[in-house]
């Protein structure tokens, strides 16, 4: 148990580290963009002391970093700033959209983990069987198409002809449940299409690799049938592998939303960060890819320490 404690210490501590590099990074990047924000603000009409005051104002006089450290400590106490574009603080604007890309996310996630698990653990029980080959080719089929294509194909053929699902998911704070997910149903497909071959083929490659094992011949032996064996027997000691790419894929439905919602035009962090961009609102573009960033490498960190939990190896070492 010593060992496992200090290896989560570790990843922990490697975790925290990244998050302020890439604090650091986001930034760099975004203050080393062209162009001066209270310039962009005010116009090309605006006076140079109408300029210099806004950017008083915004504390862009600042040294960068005093910036930063001014940005890091509001952030570390909840306070993300205020928006240039409407004035309003960042923190409202972003728990709202937030809270629609985790409900897209999840909702992606209920369809997409027991789908691959399904899938996942019938291609290993008929491996190499024509089962098999079409599951496989169809799943690596659509992670090789792009998002927005696979978007349009849906919007296309389940909305327009066949008019099941709205083409826009333009959901409000007083939408209801049922309603919003007719709304997030084709943006969760979307994401489900272009996910599911990851969790599929790690879950078949985990059995199929279990399945050589003694213990599972000897049930075989015994006279146990298959299914059983791999729910029994297989599925648990494939648990590591499984939960660590299952968590990795909840990262990327998390962070991996732009174009998604950007397509649908979905009130999620992502479209808020594409609209921030437009209109350079660069306070709200650093909250919302360091929100992107903490996100990701949380999801990673439970990966990894799941990972280590699920471990039957290290939980039970000779």
């Amino acid at each position: 148990m010593n060992n496992i404690a200090t290896m989560l210490l570790q990843r922990i501590s490697l975790g925290l580290l990244t998050l302020f590099i890439v604090s650091l990074i986001i930034f760099l990047g975004v203050s080393m963009l062209p162009g001066d924000a209270a310039q962009a603000i005010l116009g090309q009409a605006a006076t140079p002391d109408t300029v210099a005051a806004l950017r008083k104002q915004l504390g862009l006089d600042l040294p960068a970093h005093l910036r930063y450290i001014n940005w890091l400590g509001g952030i570390l106490q909840g306070d993300f700033g205020t928006s240039i574009g409407n004035g309003r603080e960042i923190s409202e604007v972003i728990g709202i959209r937030f809270a629609n890309t985790i409900f897209l996310a999840a909702f992606a996630a209920c369809i997409s983990i027991p789908l691959s698990l399904l899938l996942g653990i019938l291609a290993a029980l008929y491996r190499n069987s024509i089962y098999d080959r079409t599951v496989n080719v169809v799943t690596l089929s659509s992670i090789s198409t792009p998002e927005f294509f696979v978007a349009y194909i849906l919007i296309l053929f389940v909305s327009v002809k066949a008019g099941w699902f709205p083409s826009l998911s333009n959901i409000q704070g007083e939408t209801g449940f049922l309603e919003r997910l007719n709304k997030t149903f084709l943006p969760a497909v979307t994401l489900t299409l272009v996910s599911v071959a990851y969790m599929m083929r790690m879950t078949r490659a985990a059995i199929i690799n279990l399945l050589s094992q003694s213990y599972i011949e000897m049930a075989t032996l015994k006279g146990i049938r298959n299914p059983r064996i791999i729910i029994r027997h297989a599925l648990p000691n494939a648990w590591a592998p499984i939960v660590n790419v299952i968590v990795l894929n909840l990262a990327y439905l998390i962070v991996g939303v732009v174009v998604v919602e950007v397509v649908f035009v979905y009130p999620g962090l992502g479209q808020l960060l594409v609209d921030a961009v437009q209109r350079r609102d660069m306070p709200v573009v650093q909250a919302c890819c360091l929100i992107f960033a903490v996100t990701y490498v949380t999801l990673n960190l439970i990966a990894d320490i799941l990972s280590i939990l699920t471990n039957p190896r290290l939980l039970h070492p000779k």
